[in-house]
């Protein structure tokens, strides 16, 4: 979980890669009218995203049934807790986040360089407007996307139980 550009996408592969486990890309499951509202540069409202959450959920647990450890790993934004709590009861299943968070400046960069994405860089200031940090009783673990990638995915994969 986290804002746009902060990784998700590129950890949650490597890191469902290492587990065995299946991967979910949550950006292929926002409905078209997200899709056109964000490429228009505008950010989307809790309505906008909750339908999303609730697709995505359910995919995600079709996802870890289809694999042989019984695991998903979902890449998306999951800003708030409204919406993490969403997530987790859509899918049914026990859910561990993983939030990476990063230097805005450092952010910037990354979606300036960035091509062929629906989501603007003019929505990455909304996105962190709206960004809850887990709390006390969200199994989370937090980490600085300023570390190289694979030191990214040998902790999350360590806070998940791998080797």
């Amino acid at each position: 979980m986290g804002v746009s550009g902060c990784g998700k996408s590129t950890l949650g592969a490597q890191l469902a890669q290492r587990l065995g486990a299946a991967f979910v890309e949550g950006d292929r499951f926002h409905p078209r009218a997200n899709v056109e509202k964000m490429r228009a540069g505008h950010p989307l409202e809790d309505a906008d995203r909750l339908p999303w959450l609730d697709a995505l959920g359910q995919a995600a647990a079709a996802a870890a049934r289809s694999t042989a450890s019984d695991v998903a790993v979902v890449a998306c934004s999951a800003l708030k807790r409204l919406y993490r709590t969403r997530l987790q009861a859509a899918a049914g299943l026990p859910v561990r986040w993983i939030c990476l968070v990063g230097d805005r400046a450092l952010l910037e960069r990354r979606l300036a360089a960035r091509a062929g994405h629906f989501m603007p860089a003019s929505l990455l200031a909304s996105q962190l407007a709206a960004f809850e940090a887990p709390e006390s009783g969200e199994e989370a673990i937090v980490l600085d996307v300023a570390a190289a990638p694979e030191a990214l995915v040998q902790r999350a994969a360590a806070w998940c139980g791998a080797n």
